[in-house]
């Protein structure tokens, strides 16, 4: 080999480890430093959800303005714990899983957690109601949060609930994965599955390095690079580097491209999105142009807009993490020591045995794969990122319109006729939070609903609507699966009685790539 050929590959090989990190195979620290930023981790998702809460999606599809201030004190969490406690589904959602693994061990069957979840006593919306509805109703996963069975699959459930899993996997970003391909497909498929896998990655990646756009851009490797998902977060980190200093500018270029939404039938052609991709882009946000500032990155996950108190959430977890609980600013801490041993909602546990159940769950992943620990250190198996399997939700299908239908379920069939591949319906029974029809119903119905769909004549879907919210059939009515052309829908009620209707309210039409 010549000398200059020589010369050339050293060189190449310097500029190869400026430009790219050193990847540790082990990484060992002390059971103190662990602890301390699994804690940062849980104590971040309060602080960013609490700043972010009194915004939550009231700016949809929106910044918040910078004249729209956003207060913090240091009593800011403890009221929220004690007079909204429904602020931190991020948290308490998290814990079932959680609680799970405590009682049942890392080789707890899917079921186990599709059960303790559907059976919890919190309320749920989207992805997560109809995930409940579909287990209850004896559809387990991964079925339950398939497209074909979730109409919400896309949305940002396990986006908000995948923390756990980066946490419980220090360095260990593919067995996070699995922990995802195990609880995330409870309630989410495709896009919005991948929302709590990139997630999770950030959060075991957070444990090995200090630079945050290594970690956003390292984790990233475990999404398929095919997918949407994909493209949208390559999106937000390639126009970081364009421009570093302005967040506004890269937010604007991600909502003209990014912001729509093809699944959620509330969040089609409509400016409120819960879809975890466009969310997931505002995490990424303030990661990015957060700068490692604290204060700064959870104020632009925040103002972001959308689901602006769990997008901070998950950003100051995942910075909590690198920085540990120790060097978050004081600011943001001094509130900490009020609620630390309150129990969140519905269950009974606080962040200080939060903290110590995911430290003890740290240690068992940390053996289970490959690493050891000591008395007094850890030495874990760094794991380098593998591409999940490629999901595709709502493949061959596109909006072709979203036209209000307003029709009322009653003693006769209820019918209409349309043109396209698919069809989803928002319905609406008692107090459905989504109602939107003018048409007066009675508040709490009485009756089990039961409901059939016929296509073209032939039966395409029978359900139920009970009147409990809790337990209730939130997917609406759909099939994604016809043959292009026209079609016709007749609704039967089958149980009907006068002021348990079911309330027709959008109709939603798929066609096929043009």
């Amino acid at each position: 080999m010549k000398v200059s050929t020589v010369k050339s590959l050293l060189i190449i090989a310097m500029v190869t480890l400026v430009i790219q990190p050193v990847y540790s195979q082990t990484l060992e620290m002390s059971k103190s430093e662990l602890l301390n930023k699994i804690k940062g981790g849980w104590a971040g998702q309060v602080i960013g959800c609490t700043y972010g809460g009194p915004t939550e999606f009231r700016f949809r599809s929106q910044m918040i303005p910078d004249e729209h201030e956003i207060t913090w004190t240091d009593s800011a969490m403890h009221w929220w714990y004690t007079n909204g406690a429904w602020l931190y589904d991020d948290v308490y959602m998290d814990l079932t899983f959680v609680e799970v693994f405590e009682n049942e061990g890392l080789d707890a069957p899917a079921s186990s957690f599709a059960n303790a979840f559907a059976n919890a006593d919190y309320m749920l919306w989207h992805a997560n109601q109809a995930a409940r509805y579909n287990i209850l109703n004896g559809i387990m996963p991964p079925e339950s949060g398939h497209w074909l069975k979730n109409t919400h699959a896309d949305d940002i459930d396990y986006q908000i609930e995948a923390d756990f899993s980066g946490l419980m996997a220090p360095g260990m970003v593919n067995a996070s994965t699995e922990i995802s391909d195990k609880i995330g497909h409870i309630m989410n498929y495709g896009d919005g599955w991948y929302g709590g896998v990139y997630v999770g990655a950030m959060y075991a990646l957070a444990f090995t390095s200090d630079d945050v756009n290594y970690v956003v851009e390292e984790a990233l490797k475990v999404i398929p690079a095919e997918s949407k998902y994909y493209k949208c977060m390559s999106d937000v980190i390639a126009w970081h580097k364009e421009n570093p200093s302005d967040w506004k500018a890269t937010w604007t270029k991600a909502h003209e491209k990014w912001n729509n939404d093809v699944g959620c039938p509330n969040g089609v052609e409509d400016e409120f999105n819960i879809d975890a991709t466009i969310n997931s882009a505002w995490v990424l946000l303030g990661l990015l142009y957060g700068e490692m500032d604290f204060g700064k990155t959870i104020d632009i996950s925040t103002r972001g807009g959308d689901d602006s108190d769990c997008n901070p959430a998950t950003a100051a977890g995942i910075l909590a993490t690198m920085i540990g609980y120790d060097q978050i600013p004081q600011k943001w801490t001094a509130g900490l020591p009020l609620v630390e041993d309150m129990d969140f909602k519905y269950t009974t546990i606080s962040l200080n045995k939060t903290y110590d159940m995911s430290f003890r769950h740290a240690l068992q992943v940390i053996e289970a794969n490959g690493g050891t620990v000591t008395e007094d250190s850890v030495t874990i198996a760094v794991q380098t990122p593998e591409p999940v399997a490629l999901e595709v939700g709502w493949d061959g299908l596109f909006v072709k319109s979203k036209d209000e239908l307003d029709l009322t379920t009653g003693k006769k069939p209820v019918s209409f006729e349309f043109e396209g591949n698919g069809f989803a319906i928002v319905t609406s029974y008692g107090d459905n939070p989504w109602r939107k029809s003018k048409k007066k119903l009675f508040a709490k119905p009485k009756v089990l609903l039961e409901v059939e769909v016929y296509v073209d004549g032939k039966l395409s879907q029978k359900t139920t609507f009970p009147p409990e919210y809790h337990f209730r059939n939130n997917n609406g009515l759909w099939n994604y699966q016809l043959e292009p052309g026209k079609h016709k829908v007749e609704v039967k009620a089958l149980n009907h009685r006068r002021g348990s209707e079911l309330l027709l309210n959008d109709l939603i039409v798929y066609k096929a790539a043009e």
